[in-house]
């Protein structure tokens, strides 16, 4: 704990200072623009993936990033849903997966959670996603039936997504986005899902042209 209490004593004599303008301005309201769904896995750092500062992601994180198909049931993930989506009005949404994911080779081995009951029954919304790579890709290798897992446990959950009423409806009126990535630790790498090809290709192909935009925007700016 010391090495934490430092931290904190750095981040108040040294970060808050240089951002004070940033906190005066989030101390009165947050406007994030995508809700970030991922997992509490501690090397995957949000923030410092997207580079982004404090108030721009509305971030909800759960073993192997998962959300819930929708009942009447109220849990955390179905309320931070509904909040980000409802009442915040975020444009986008992202659910980010990532390699070495220790929920997603508990779900590929059930077996192995005798002891964990609980994560054993939340890990119960990645088994269709288990059960497709298992009919695709019955004789791959453990590793590549993983690499396939990490992707199809993202798309399942980008349709579970779909299931919720303030999703659901933010969808049909046209002005919510839904996105799916894997995350490389290893090597950085972000892919994201392509709905047109149904497949996973880099996060500099799949937003290519949005990002030419961005940067045209920030030069006219400058």
């Amino acid at each position: 704990m010391p090495h934490f209490a430092a931290g904190v004593i750095r981040f108040q004599n040294e970060v808050f200072p240089a951002k004070k303008d940033l906190f005066e301005k989030l101390s009165k309201a947050q406007s994030p623009e995508p809700l970030f769904i991922t997992c509490p896995d501690s090397r995957i750092e949000p923030a410092m993936i997207t580079q982004t500062d404090p108030g721009e992601l509305f971030i909800c994180r759960n073993a192997g990033n998962i959300v819930p198909p929708h009942t009447t049931y109220t849990g955390g993930m179905t309320a931070s849903i509904e909040f980000a989506v409802a009442a915040l009005q975020v444009p986008h949404i992202v659910i980010c997966g990532h390699t070495e994911c220790g929920a997603m080779k508990g779900a590929m081995n059930p077996e192995s959670l005798e002891s964990l009951p609980h994560v054993k029954e939340w890990l119960s919304y990645s088994k269709a996603a288990v059960d497709v790579v298992k009919g695709i890709a019955p004789d791959a290798s453990s590793e590549e039936q993983m690499h396939q897992l990490l992707e199809q446990n993202v798309i399942l959950q980008l349709n579970h997504l779909k299931t919720h009423p303030s999703v659901a409806t933010r969808l049909a009126k046209g002005d919510l986005v839904l996105h799916g990535w894997v995350y490389d630790i290893k090597t950085g790498g972000v892919n994201a899902y392509d709905e047109a090809s149904n497949t996973f290709i880099p996060v500099d192909e799949r937003y290519a042209e949005a990002v030419a935009k961005l940067v045209a925007k920030d030069t006219c700016a400058a």
